[in-house]
Formats: structure tokens, C-alpha cells, sequence
């Protein structure tokens, strides 16, 4: 009797370790799946799209001026060589804007600041505009400084 409770007691041990490892991935027939790996890497992938979204993507300051360019454009009839001062009188204003922002100065400073860029900025691009287009640039700039009133006066 005794071997045959020997051979059924280590058949048992042998049958239940096999269920253990499959569930706890002890065993090395497991891919993966046991102890909950396959999980902690999907966790750990949406943990790093998480982190990468948290951070707001920088849009390149060329981006940036061409979006402006292409709206003023038609409406301000300008030639290739206007284009052209347009975008590195924007590209500037754009940059040094960006570095105003970083400084670490107060609030007011900034404000004053940028005031001050935008008003050199919008005289800049004056003097490269003739008559017709300064009038529609001014039109512009009181529209996208307005955008309630501009709405308004168009219906």
C-alpha cells in the first residue's frame, strides 16, 4: 500500500505544481501571460503615450507664419518678394516673442513687453505695404482684435 500512496502522492504534487505554475508563471510554458506580465506591458505602453501627450506637442515657427501668410495673402494682394519680408519680419516676431514668454520676469513686464514687439512688428509690415493694402491691414488687425464686432458688422 505504501508505494502505490507514494506514486499517487508525487502524481498529485506533480499535477497541482503544473496548475501552480500556469497560473503564476513559474513554469517556463506560460508566453508570457502568467503573473499578469502581458498586462504591466499594455499598462506600461499607455503610461508612456500618457506621458508623451501630457507634454503639448512645440509647432515650428515656420508653420506658424505660413498659416498667417496664406490668410493675409489673398486679401492684402501680395506680390512674392512682400511674401518673402512678411515671413522673416513673422519669423522674428515670432521667435523673440517666444523668448518674452520664457523670461523670467513679472507678468506686467511681459504684457509691456509684448506690446511694445507687436507695435514694432506691425510697423515693420507697414512699411512694406502700399496704400490699399495698409488700409486692409489695419482692417485686419481691428477684426482680429474684435472678433465679436467683426461677426456682427458681416451679418
Amino acid at each position: 500500500m505504501k508505494p502505490l500512496q507514494s506514486i499517487l502522492t508525487v502524481l498529485f504534487i506533480a499535477l497541482f505544481s503544473n496548475t501552480v505554475s500556469a497560473q503564476f508563471g513559474n513554469g517556463g510554458f506560460n508566453n508570457g501571460y502568467g503573473n499578469n506580465n502581458g498586462g504591466n506591458r499594455r499598462m506600461n505602453s499607455s503610461m508612456d503615450q500618457n506621458r508623451t501627450q501630457e507634454k503639448p506637442k512645440e509647432i515650428p515657427v515656420e508653420v506658424t507664419v505660413a498659416k498667417i501668410i496664406e490668410r493675409i495673402k489673398p486679401e492684402l494682394l501680395l506680390d512674392e518678394l512682400q511674401v518673402v519680408a512678411l515671413s522673416n519680419i513673422l519669423n522674428e516676431s515670432i521667435r523673440t516673442q517666444g523668448v518674452l514668454m520664457k523670461a523670467e520676469t513679472s507678468h506686467e513686464l511681459k504684457v509691456e513687453n509684448l506690446k511694445v514687439l507687436s507695435e514694432v512688428t506691425d510697423r515693420k509690415i507697414m512699411e512694406l505695404l502700399n496704400k490699399d493694402q495698409k488700409e486692409k491691414f489695419v482692417a485686419l488687425n481691428e477684426a482680429a482684435k474684435n472678433p465679436k464686432k467683426s461677426k456682427k458688422k458681416s451679418k
